[in-house]
């Protein structure tokens, strides 16, 4: 049997963490190593504990959920921590911000425990985990306010069909709506996403749906 994935939970609230702290223990799969309240706790922690998989508030003392991301997971960390969001959905331009600090995803705290534990698995894999129901609004809502950046319009070296793909994962669609919608297979989808990855120097869908935004493909 494979070890159980190392989960360090931290949000201000002593009662959301216990009650994350207890649906995640019930999990043989799943192991809170520790639990804090502040962002800084959490950069410490993880630091100490190496968890696979960091639960992560945005707003909190001492430092907010946002920095810690960034210093657990943005560019430049040597040893890269997953990082797991959770937020309540009127904080959503909070989180466009996490993920732009290099959160692997982000749910909301009224999401059903199943949803919380599929999330942590998700994301503990590798994989991403941005809603689709809610990019639209999570992004979409601040795509005005974020500047495109130089020579907006995406990256030459990208295919026309790569960049189609690109344009409908940042709408939100998964695998298999963008095959249903380009007309061919999901394995196909799966080997444009990581082709274009890998020519932009992203990790995952979520730093794709990012990109899109701040280089104009999708308004």
């Amino acid at each position: 049997m494979n070890a159980p994935t190392r989960v360090l939970v931290c949000d201000d609230q002593a009662l959301i963490r216990t009650g994350f702290t207890t649906i995640i223990d019930a999990q043989p799969d799943l192991e809170v190593v520790g639990a804090c309240g502040d962002g800084q706790a959490a950069v410490d922690l993880a630091r100490r504990l190496n968890p696979d998989l960091v639960v992560m508030d945005v707003r909190m003392p001492v430092l907010d959920g946002i920095e810690a991301t960034r210093l657990l997971a943005g560019a430049g960390v040597e040893h890269p921590v997953k990082v797991l969001v959770v937020t309540t959905f009127n904080l959503d331009e909070y989180v466009y911000e996490a993920l732009r600090a290099g959160a692997s995803g982000f749910l909301l705290k009224d999401a059903p425990a199943a949803q919380l534990l599929n999330g942590i698995r998700t994301v503990a894999a590798g994989a991403a985990l941005l809603a689709p129901e809610v990019t639209r609004q999570l992004v979409g809502r601040y795509a005005a306010r974020i500047r495109p950046a130089e020579g907006s319009g995406g990256d030459p070296s990208l295919t026309r069909r790569e960049l189609e793909v690109l344009r409908l994962i940042a709408d939100g669609l998964s695998n298999g709506e963008i095959a249903a919608t380009l007309v061919i297979s999901q394995e196909t989808v799966k080997t444009y996403v990581s082709r274009l990855l890998a020519k932009l120097g992203l990790r995952d869908r979520v730093q794709a749906v990012v990109y899109a935004y701040r280089n104009g493909l999708v308004t």
